[in-house]
């Protein structure tokens, strides 16, 4: 039999920059990206200028609109595994609150992937930690229950419902899904992947008593992570994808001033806090949780490049360099 009937079939939804991160990793080096030897990949996008650079990593592009259903008719079948990676689309303006809690992208897709041969794909969604909620600086397992609170982390939840729904319900056809929790993202290759665009304008942050914990996952571990729960990832099931670090909000960019050799952010109430910052970082510094990756590390197996924030931060100034901002906040 051919080699290309005996590869694995997976398409990318949401091939952004964690998933072109997942290309690489089926890319050897020095090696023309169409003769990799990984599986044989679809991306799927709704732009057409992007089709080029995927193909230069290896991925067939495929175009197609997770907000128009009619164009995703050709995605049932197409591949045994499924990365899905698009975040929801932000609400209208004026939605009702049941439906800005709602995520439709994920819905169309999973009415796409089922044929009328009933044949079903294995999954990994991208999700992310904001729907635990807060938990006052706990340590937050994957059996903790859900507490989410703000519109876009509702949406998450309703993803994940969706699912899991889908998942029962054509588990007979060989559906299956494996959910990563995701806190923030970083690197320094990545557009807003840095805390330095903030730390230059001097964005304040919150005084020690008034303090949240974060967790955070460099892009090429989080890269590493959707790869292992492809292959190895159980069913039906949920993994926390964070590094080791367990720090305060305030202390990450101090540590990232201290790296790039610039000032401390000022400190303030969150009283304070609530007069001069936005609704949106408003709402990340009212929810403090710990993420524990004990699941990722023994079942998927994931070994981090970037243990801590530490260690990524340090790669990041010396891509990024002194003194040069990469676009909007981390």
């Amino acid at each position: 039999m051919p080699a290309r009937f005996r590869r694995q079939r997976v398409l990318i939804v949401g091939c952004g920059d964690v998933g072109q991160r997942l290309l690489r990793l089926w890319q050897r080096p020095g090696q023309d990206a169409r003769a990799a030897r990984g599986p044989l990949v679809r991306a799927l996008s709704s732009s057409p200028q992007r089709f080029e650079s995927l193909r230069a990593l290896g991925a067939t592009p495929l175009l197609g609109n997770l907000d128009d259903p009619r164009s995703l008719r050709r995605l049932a079948g197409l591949a045994q595994r499924v990365v899905h990676l698009a975040p929801p689309a932000q609400p209208a303006a004026g939605a009702a609150p049941a439906a800005a809690s709602r995520d439709l992208r994920t819905c169309h897709l999973l009415r796409a992937l089922v044929g009328r041969a009933g044949q079903a794909p294995r999954l990994v969604y991208g999700s992310t930690s904001g729907v635990y909620g807060n938990w006052d600086g706990a340590w937050v397992t994957e059996t903790h229950p859900l507490r989410a609170s703000t519109a876009r982390a509702l949406r998450r939840v309703d993803a994940e419902r969706q699912l899991r729904a889908w998942a029962l319900r054509f588990g007979a056809s060989g559906a299956a899904v494996h959910v990563l929790r995701i806190p923030g993202i970083y690197a320094g290759d990545r557009e807003g992947g840095t805390p330095l665009g903030r730390l230059q304008r001097g964005t304040p942050l919150l005084r020690r008593e008034d303090d949240v914990y974060t967790s955070h996952i460099h892009a090429d571990d989080l890269a590493r992570a959707v790869e292992r729960a492809l292959w190895r990832g159980r069913p039906q099931r949920i993994t926390n994808v964070a590094d080791d670090s367990a720090m305060p909000m305030g202390d990450y960019f101090d540590l990232a001033a201290d790296l790039w050799r610039l000032p401390h952010p000022a400190r303030i109430s969150l009283a304070e806090a609530e007069q001069q910052l936005s609704p949106t970082l408003l709402s990340f510094m009212r929810e403090s949780r710990r993420l524990s990756n004990s699941r990722m590390r023994h079942e998927l197996g994931v070994v981090l490049r970037y243990q801590t924030v530490h260690h990524g931060l340090q790669a990041a100034v010396y891509l990024v360099g002194p003194g040069e901002a990469q676009g909007p906040d981390a």
